[in-house]
């Protein structure tokens, strides 16, 4: 009777601690934006369930979330987001899930991120490092680590063995993108976006960025007239062949910019925040990389 009483005390306060702590972790990988998304599911394979908050042609500064993708952040196995500002709309969401006690992974912050070097966003860091593959190797290197420390029950070879075959693709990727590039002129490796979005890519292949439309690191900002004009004068000095825009953003003030700038300026889009729709140009992060490297090639030679 006394063993029996002990039993149920035991179970009582199981259950109480587990109200008290917040929600029962799923084990499902939860993935903010779908850039992330892709990565994780090709380093998970089939070993747990992946869930991507970000959908296709959605601009990761301004996406939220549903009631059930919140629900599912605060029981998941491991939170992955890009982090250093990307997800403007969501880092709260993330936030309250660390406060539940969900193990959260910001990728951007182990990568050796760069800073803004001009701009609204002078100083701060860039988020957009997917745009250069050899950090996204150092992506997968980290998340691989993460999801073998902090995943319950998944398959640790397995997830090491996907990761290599992805580590390897993305180094071949790193080369094509760098041949590509050669055929680029050195006086004509010059980019202009509709925000600063390719810095990284800048780095890694040396282009030089002579500025954007939005002088910032986000979309959600606006440039001022005199913006605008300072951009003019940047492009005409610099004899700039092309501007750069988002395939999910609208081209309005690129196709000002191209008139108030008085030559002819090509608007080529890009995609340079989000993947596509599964199936088109920019369905996965390979295609997408693959699809971009050949509009700039297009663009500038």
């Amino acid at each position: 009777m006394i063993r029996a009483s002990v039993v149920w005390l035991i179970a009582l306060l199981g259950a109480a601690l587990t109200a008290c702590g917040g929600s029962t972790s799923t084990g499902e990988i939860v993935v903010t934006t779908n850039i992330l998304g892709d990565v994780v599911r090709n380093i998970v394979g089939d070993t747990a369930d992946v869930r991507v908050l970000m959908k296709p042609n959605a601009d990761p500064h301004s996406f939220g979330v549903s009631a059930q993708d919140a629900a599912a952040m605060n029981s998941a196995g491991l939170i992955v987001y890009n982090g250093l500002g990307l997800e403007e709309n969501i880092t709260r969401n993330v936030e309250s899930a660390e406060e539940n006690g969900i193990s959260t992974l910001a990728v951007g912050e182990r990568i050796n991120p760069i800073d803004y070097p001009e701009g609204e966003s002078a100083g701060t860091p860039d988020p957009h490092f997917w745009t250069d593959p050899q950090r996204m190797i150092t992506a997968v290197d980290v998340i691989e680590r993460t999801m073998i420390r902090e995943v319950e029950g998944i398959d640790t070879a397995a997830v090491s063995r996907n990761a290599e075959q992805y580590r390897q693709q993305l180094r071949e990727l790193d080369t094509s993108m760098a041949r590509d590039f050669a055929a680029i002129p050195p006086q004509r490796r010059k980019l202009v976006t509709n925000h600063h979005v390719l810095g990284y890519l800048a780095q890694r292949f040396d282009f030089t960025v002579i500025g954007a439309i939005v002088p910032s690191g986000t979309t959600l900002a606006a440039p001022s007239p005199s913006d605008l004009q300072s951009l003019v004068g940047a492009i005409d000095a610099a004899g700039v062949p092309a501007i750069f825009v988002d395939s999910s953003q609208p081209e309005k003030l690129a196709n000002v910019l191209a008139q108030q700038a008085g030559v002819h300026i090509r608007i080529v889009p890009l995609y340079s925040e989000s993947l596509s729709p599964p199936g088109t140009p920019g369905g996965t992060y390979l295609d997408m990389m693959r699809a971009n490297a050949d509009s700039i090639v297009t663009g500038l030679r």
